[in-house]
C-alpha cells in the first residue's frame, strides 16, 4: 500500500487539537511536499525526517511523497510532527506494518541520527489520547509528564529504529516509567511550607486575615511599611491552601507543559505560586504573543498570583486583570482563531502606603507630602480595588517585637484543619464553589442577613462610599468568617469584621 494515516496533536491554548497525518507515495520524479498550513519549522521536517530514516538504517522512498496535515485551516508549528510523518512514510512504504500505528496518536521531534527529542505541550496530547482510548507514542524525554497523567497505553520511544524494531516483532513498547514512582508525600510538603507561617512574629490581625483569605479564596491587598512582614505573610498563604486534587494537578501541569516548564513530581500537587516582577508587561501577565501563549495569571491557575510592590506596576497592566479576576479565564483572539486560557487564581498583593513607605508607620516619620501620597495610591484604579475582597493595613513591628525570640506558639496543624473544614463546607453548600466565587443569586441565597443588620450595613456602606460590587465582597467575606467559626448564620460581628477588612484609613485619602 502506498498510503498511510496516523494521528497527531497540535497545541491550541492548553488543548491539543487532533491532526491527521496522511502520506501518499506515488510514481514520478522524487519530491517531498508537506501541505496543510505548515509553518517554517514544520516545512523543515522534510530534512530532519529524511536524515533520521536513513541514519536509522531504513530506506527513504525514492518517490513523490505528499504529506497532508489535516485540518488544513489549522496552523501547524514546531517539530512535534516529525515522528508522525516518519512513521507514516515507513508505513506507506511497507517498512512497518500499518497495524503498528493504527489507532495511535504520535507526537515527537526527531534528531538527524533518528533519536527522539522532547516537545512542549505533551500532557494535553496524552490527555486527549486517553479520552479517545488511543495509544499515545511520545519521546522518551517526556516520560516524566506521562508519569503524571496515569495512562498506561503510552509508548515512550527513544529512537525511530527502536519503534521499528518493536513494530516488526509485534512486541509492545510501553513506557516503563510508572507514575507510581512519583507518589506524593504530603508530610514532606507540610514540613517545607509551614515554616513561613510559623516564622511570622506578631501581626495577629494579619494572620487572622490570611486565614480567612485562604478559607474563602478571597483576593487580598496587604498595605504597610517596609519590613512589616507583607511578603512573608503572602508566601505563608500557600502553606494554608489544600493540596490539589489529581485532575486539578494535571490541569496545572498541562499549562506548564504548554510553556515547556518542567513539573516537580515530588510537589506536583502543591498549588502554584507565581510572583512576576513589577516591570512585567501586560502580555507576559495575561498571555498572548504571536503564538498566544499563557501568561502569569494562567500559570497561577488553581494557585496564587503574588504581586509585590503593586503600585509600581503600570496602571494598564493592573487594569488588564479586572476581567480575569471576575471570570476566572482569559480570552486571546487572533485573526483566524481564539484561545481561552484558564485563570482561576487567588490574587495576593502587597505595597507600601507611599513612596518612602512610612505613611502608616507610627515609629518613623513619613517624608512624603499629601500630594505625593495621593499620586502614589492613585496608581490603583477604583474598579481594580473593587475586585479585591480584603484590604489590610499591616503595621510596622517594634524593635522589641522583631527581636523577641519567645513569640507565642502557633498551632499550624489546627489552623490548617480549620481552613480545610471551612473550604469543604463551602464546596458542598455552594455547588463546588468557594465563597469568593458566588454569583449574585447565590449571594442572596447563602449570604442572607436579617433586616436590622441590612440597615446597619447599608448605612456603613453609604458612609464609606463603597460600590455595589464592594458590598457583595463584604457579604462574601462575612459568609467565610461565619463558616470559619462554624456559624450557620451571618452575625453582626461577621459583617463588621468583613467591613474592617474592606476599607483602610490610608486609602480614604484617595478613594
Amino acid at each position: 500500500m502506498s498510503f498511510a494515516t496516523v494521528y497527531s496533536r497540535a497545541p491550541l491554548g492548553i488543548d491539543a487539537i487532533e491532526v491527521t497525518v496522511e502520506t501518499h507515495l506515488s510514481n514520478g520524479l522524487p519530491a517531498f511536499a508537506i501541505v496543510g498550513l505548515p509553518e517554517t519549522a514544520v516545512k523543515e521536517a522534510k530534512e530532519r525526517v529524511r536524515s533520521a530514516i536513513l541514519n536509522s538504517g531504513l530506506e527513504f522512498p525514492v518517490k513523490r511523497i505528499t504529506v497532508n496535515l489535516a485540518p488544513a485551516d489549522l496552523p501547524k508549528s514546531g517539530g512535534r510532527f516529525d515522528l508522525a510523518i516518519a512513521l507514516s512514510i515507513l508505513a506507506a512504504s511497507n517498512q512497518i506494518p500499518q497495524e503498528s500505528i493504527r489507532n495511535a496518536e504520535v507526537v515527537g521531534e526527531l534528531a538527524l541520527d533518528g533519536s527522539t527529542r522532547g516537545i512542549s505541550a505533551v500532557i494535553p496530547s496524552i490527555v486527549a489520547a486517553k479520552k479517545k482510548a488511543r495509544r499515545a507514542i511520545i519521546p522518551f524525554s517526556n516520560h516524566r509528564e506521562h508519569a503524571l497523567v496515569e495512562y498506561e497505553n503510552v509508548s515512550c520511544v527513544r529512537s525511530l529504529s527502536e519503534f521499528v524494531a518493536q513494530a516488526v516483532s509485534s512486541k509492545p513498547l510501553l513506557c516503563t516509567h510508572s507514575y507510581e514512582e512519583h507518589s506524593f508525600d504530603p508530610s514532606a510538603y507540610r514540613l517545607v511550607l509551614e515554616q513561613p507561617f510559623v516564622a511570622i512574629k506578631g501581626q495577629s490581625l494579619a494572620k487572622r486575615a490570611i486565614q480567612i483569605a485562604a478559607s474563602g479564596g478571597h483576593h487580598i491587598l496587604l498595605l504597610g511599611p517596609p519590613g512589616s512582614g507583607k511578603t512573608l505573610l503572602a508566601h505563608s498563604i500557600l502553606s494554608l491552601l489544600p493540596l490539589l486534587e489529581n485532575e486539578e494537578a494535571i490541569e496545572v501541569a498541562a499549562i506548564r507543559s504548554v510553556v515547556n516548564q518542567t513539573v516537580n513530581q515530588e510537589h506536583w500537587r502543591v498549588p502554584p505560586m507565581r510572583a512576576p516582577h513589577h516591570t512585567t508587561t501586560g502580555v507576559a501577565l495575561v498571555g498572548g504573543g504571536n503564538k498566544a501563549s499563557p501568561g502569569e495569571i494562567s500559570l497561577a491557575h488553581r494557585g496564587i498570583l503574588f504581586l509585590d510592590e503593586l503600585a509600581e506596576f503600570k496602571a494598564g497592566v493592573l487594569d488588564s486583570l479586572r476581567e480575569p479576576l471576575e471570570s476566572g479565564e482569559i480570552t486571546v483572539s487572533r485573526a483566524n482563531y481564539q484561545v481561552n486560557f484558564p485563570a482561576k487564581f487567588q490574587l495576593i498583593a502587597a505595597m507600601n502606603p507611599c513612596p518612602c513607605g512610612h505613611a502608616t508607620n507610627e515609629h518613623q516619620n513619613c517624608s512624603c507630602s499629601s500630594q505625593q501620597i495621593k499620586k502614589y495610591l492613585g496608581k490603583l484604579s477604583g474598579p481594580f480595588l473593587d475586585r479585591i475582597d480584603m484590604l489590610l493595613e499591616v503595621p510596622a513591628l517594634t524593635q522589641a517585637e522583631l527581636l523577641n525570640t519567645t513569640s507565642e506558639p502557633v498551632d499550624w496543624q489546627s489552623i490548617k484543619y480549620a481552613i480545610d473544614t471551612c473550604r469543604e463546607l463551602q464546596l458542598q453548600r455552594n455547588g463546588g464553589k468557594l465563597n469568593s466565587e458566588l454569583t449574585i443569586t447565590q449571594i442572596e441565597q447563602f449570604c442572607a442577613i436579617d433586616k436590622a443588620l441590612k440597615r446597619q450595613l447599608a448605612h456603613a456602606m453609604d458612609k464609606l462610599r463603597l460600590s455595589a460590587r464592594a458590598t457583595h465582597k463584604v457579604l462574601k467575606v462575612a459568609r467565610t468568617l461565619a463558616d470559619y467559626e462554624g456559624s450557620e448564620k451571618i452575625g453582626k460581628n461577621h459583617v463588621f469584621e468583613a467591613l474592617n477588612f474592606r476599607k483602610q484609613k490610608i486609602l480614604n485619602r484617595v478613594f
